[in-house]
């Protein structure tokens, strides 16, 4: 029913986020609590998102064969796995620090209440970028103790990348979302208003990271991986052209998988080569 795999999304900016906080790698107990954490709050989402949507996903065809609606997975199976997910978010945050503890109880509402978004405003793709720009910001408090500017920056990317990202994807509904009264930008405006904003997003989010590049004075090879996430982009916006979704899958998972990591390689990469110069 979840695939742990797509937690690559948000997990390398949750990473870099305790890179850049630390300047440097972070204790390995906070690595791996971090991982826990980020471990935790996908599964509680996607699982929660699932409970949530199992009516709407039974009776769209292109989502019928999901776990929950296709009765491969029970109800109570899926509550156990959410109930698990959440205490575990809960045992890493209580670990990571007092101030992520207190975090926690509006993290929750954030990724949990995305579920409910699209019954009663388009602006849930926006809301699910929130959920994942969380990930940097709660490591770089994690790590730091507080935030700072360049935080904002790489969370303010990761929130436009996301809700342009989810645009496309939501591409696919559109029928099925106006049949159904529900709200997303596609069924609000149509396909190519809908192309034009996820590229406007994803222009944000390209100059957002560029911010963050700036404000962690990044030299080469940082730079490089934000020229090669911008490539990425460009592929992505190209790939789904005048609305042709024969590629979504390419796009939307493939694509957007890299994103995450080829940003965060480019500065574990100069933090390796600083730490090995004399």
């Amino acid at each position: 029913m979840i695939k742990f795999e797509h937690t690559v999304f948000a997990l390398p900016f949750a990473l870099l986020g305790g890179l850049a906080s630390y300047r440097g790698a972070p204790p390995l107990e906070k690595v791996l609590w971090i991982l826990a954490a980020m471990v935790g709050a996908r599964t509680a989402a996607m699982t929660f998102n699932r409970l949530a949507d199992e009516d709407l996903d039974g009776a769209n065809p292109r989502t019928a064969s999901r776990a929950l609606p296709a009765g491969r997975v029970t109800r109570a199976g899926a509550y156990a796995l959410l109930g698990v997910s959440i205490l575990l978010l809960c045992v890493a945050a209580g670990r990571l620090g007092p101030l992520p503890w207190k975090l926690t109880p509006l993290a929750l509402v954030i990724i949990l209440g995305y579920s409910f978004c699209k019954r009663f405003t388009a602006l849930s793709h926006v809301v699910l970028g929130l959920s994942l720009a969380g990930a940097p910001l709660g490591a770089w408090i994690a790590v730091n103790g507080f935030l700072q500017a360049p935080a904002w920056y790489l969370a303010l990317g990761v929130l436009t990348w996301t809700a342009g990202f989810d645009i496309l994807y939501a591409l696919q509904d559109q029928d099925y979302d106006v049949s159904r009264g529900l709200h997303s930008i596609p069924s609000r405006l149509g396909t190519a208003r809908s192309l034009l904003l996820s590229r406007a997003f994803h222009l944000a989010a390209v100059i957002a990271w560029a911010g963050f590049n700036l404000a962690v004075e990044a030299h080469v090879l940082p730079w490089l991986g934000w020229a090669l996430v911008t490539a990425i982009l460009l592929r992505e916006q190209w790939v789904v052209r005048g609305g042709n979704l024969s590629r979504i899958d390419h796009a939307f998972f493939t694509l957007n998988s890299l994103v995450g990591l080829v940003f965060f390689a480019g500065h574990a990469a100069e933090w390796l080569v600083a730490r090995a110069l004399p």
